[in-house]
């Protein structure tokens, strides 16, 4: 959706300026009209050469932005700061310029008698579903300043294990890494000498020296046919993955892979049970509760089998049975969703599943080097036995002709 800046007046005749997300002009003027303002100017934000999306991530709005947004408008917000002066306090101590238009443009729709949900949602691209619900049940029960505590903590877990895996993997890349140059400059520098060598000899060579000569001849000699499968098979396969059928596919895939799949599930368990938990205890309805959390698993063939919840407890069932009839769900989870239907303390079951996969997964980043350890030491091994045999065995032959 694109994003428009804009100048208007507001009742009194103050100028305002702002951005919003909008399909049209139209639409962009009918916002504006609604919050009560006349539109002076409205003008689509031109994307830039090298746009700030991919120097300050995906969306422009870094996780840290997010948590930091939420963190110190609750500490305002519980100081009994008013929520205009709040943002305006947040507008002027972020660095993020992007950060800095859309609380500007927040406070706008607030002050032209927006809530804060209706202000969020209008970035949709920032602000999740999952958030506007929260901040939405927030205004209603009287407690934004503890929801939007929750929503820091959340984004501030979610941080911390992104770091973790990073941390953890750090060790395994460099490996994988080193052993892809050492494999390059092997067969592009290293054999083609040696295959300089052998072919004086009329000799028959072994079986894994040509396969090492040939594999040397590819990367000399077709290097950019190679790039360019390899740029074609990325984009196929970002393609593919961008499907539904494709993107079913990849998430399945991904849950079944030796050491990684079973952290993945844990992790998606962990954030199913604690969002599913946090939403409920909101006061949010269980449908829209069910709704919010299937858009945040991060795995499609996950967020179908909350769907298949939803629609089972719409027709009157109840989640442990269609938990039940799932593959995908741990028996640890099943168990404990059917406890909390049956003693009525849900949101408590669910609190508990999350800390308990929260442990497990930690558990498992920690010790992931030590898991991937063996199939690297396997990786290299065979390595150096192929690049062995192939070197090794011709010289060898030869050594016995030159002795008969």
């Amino acid at each position: 959706m694109p994003t428009y800046k804009y100048r208007a007046r507001d009742k009194f005749g103050k100028a305002i300026n702002g951005v919003v997300d909008a399909s049209g002009y139209e639409m962009a003027a009918g916002h504006l009209d609604g919050l009560g303002y006349t539109p002076v100017s409205i003008n689509e934000k031109k994307k830039d050469i090298i746009p700030l999306d991919f120097l300050q991530g995906r969306r422009g709005i870094s996780l840290e932005d997010l948590i930091l947004f939420s963190r110190q408008l609750s500490t305002m917000f519980s100081a009994g700061i008013p929520l205009l002066r709040s943002l305006d306090a947040l507008s002027e101590q972020t660095e993020n310029k992007r950060m800095k238009e859309i609380t500007d443009t927040i406070r706008n729709d607030i002050q032209g008698g927006s809530s804060l949900s209706d202000a969020l949602s209008r970035h949709p691209k920032v602000f999740s579903e999952l958030y506007v619900s929260m901040i939405h049940a927030g205004e209603t029960a009287g407690t934004l300043d503890e929801i939007l505590d929750h929503l820091a903590t959340l984004n501030e877990h979610e941080k911390d294990t992104r770091a973790r895996i990073k941390v953890a993997t750090r060790y395994p890349k460099i490996v994988v890494i080193a052993i892809s140059l050492a494999f390059i400059i092997l067969v592009s520098f290293v054999v083609p000498r040696f295959a300089a060598m052998f072919s004086r000899f009329e000799a028959t060579l072994p079986l894994p020296t040509r396969i090492m000569i040939g594999i040397s001849h590819v990367f000399r000699d077709y290097w950019f046919v190679m790039i360019i499968v390899a740029s074609l098979i990325a984009l196929g396969f970002r393609w593919y993955t961008n499907t539904k059928s494709g993107r079913l596919r990849w998430d399945g895939l991904m849950l079944r892979i030796p050491v990684f799949g079973p952290l993945f599930l844990k992790i998606t368990m962990s954030r199913f049970t604690h969002i599913l938990g946090m939403l409920i205890r909101s006061g949010i309805p269980i449908l829209d509760s069910l709704k919010i959390t299937s858009a945040t698993t991060g795995n499609v063939l996950i967020s179908q089998e909350v769907e298949k919840l939803r629609e089972n407890v719409r027709e009157g069932g109840g989640l442990s049975q269609q938990l039940r009839q799932s593959a995908v769900f741990t028996p640890m989870v099943v168990q404990m969703i059917s406890a909390g239907e049956e003693s009525g303390k849900m949101d408590e079951m669910l609190a508990k599943v999350s800390q308990y996969y929260e442990l497990e997964s930690e558990y498992t980043i920690k010790n992931l080097s030590t898991l991937i350890e063996p199939v690297l030491i396997i990786t290299i091994g065979g390595m150096v036995l192929f690049l062995a045999l192939g070197i090794f065995l011709p010289m060898w032959d030869m050594a016995r002709v030159v002795m008969q």
